[in-house]
């Protein structure tokens, strides 16, 4: 494993008040207890976040708060997560303790699953803050990661559809 740099060790008022942030939404045709099977799943995390190489799940279940991962990505990068939420099915947040860039300052993700008449949604906000010229591009590219994230999301709708196996009715 590469040298790990620390990380601000942020809580959740950071997610919603980091400089750089991200939020978009998914309506997706199964419960949100279907949701967190998926979310706690190491491997379906590369099937539809196509960044994740590898999970690793670092803690034994049951999972909670102060549970563990590692995060593998493309590029080298490597996230040592906590979970700071764990509160099936309607929320969790994690942070990086540490990461392989020094540039990444801080970094945080929460999942926010709401019931609907066809089967759920999940926002899903990104928060960051990081340093070096990184910085200097961060306000330009929101546009091209909002893209990203919500091309995750298609994929994550994909993937659940096929898993659960929902029909195409879209």
């Amino acid at each position: 494993m590469p040298h790990m740099h620390a990380c601000q060790l942020v809580d959740l008022d950071f997610i919603d008040a980091a400089r750089f942030r991200y939020a978009n939404s998914v309506d997706l045709a199964i419960t949100p207890e279907q949701l967190f099977e998926v979310l706690e799943d190491a491997d379906s995390w590369p099937r539809w976040a196509k960044v994740i190489t590898k999970v690793t799940w670092t803690s034994a279940p049951p999972r909670g708060v102060g549970t563990t991962r590692l995060v593998d990505m493309r590029g080298g990068l490597i996230g040592d997560e906590e979970f700071l939420l764990w509160e099936p099915p309607t929320r969790m947040a994690f942070r990086f303790n540490a990461s392989s860039e020094k540039t990444v300052q801080a970094f945080a993700e929460r999942y926010d699953v709401e019931p609907t008449p066809g089967g759920c949604r999940l926002t899903w906000t990104l928060a960051l803050d990081v340093a070096g010229p990184s910085r200097f591009f961060m306000p330009v590219s929101k546009p091209v990661m909002n893209l990203t994230f919500r091309w995750f999301l298609k994929k994550l709708r994909r993937y659940t559809d096929e898993r659960y196996g929902v029909a195409a009715a879209r």
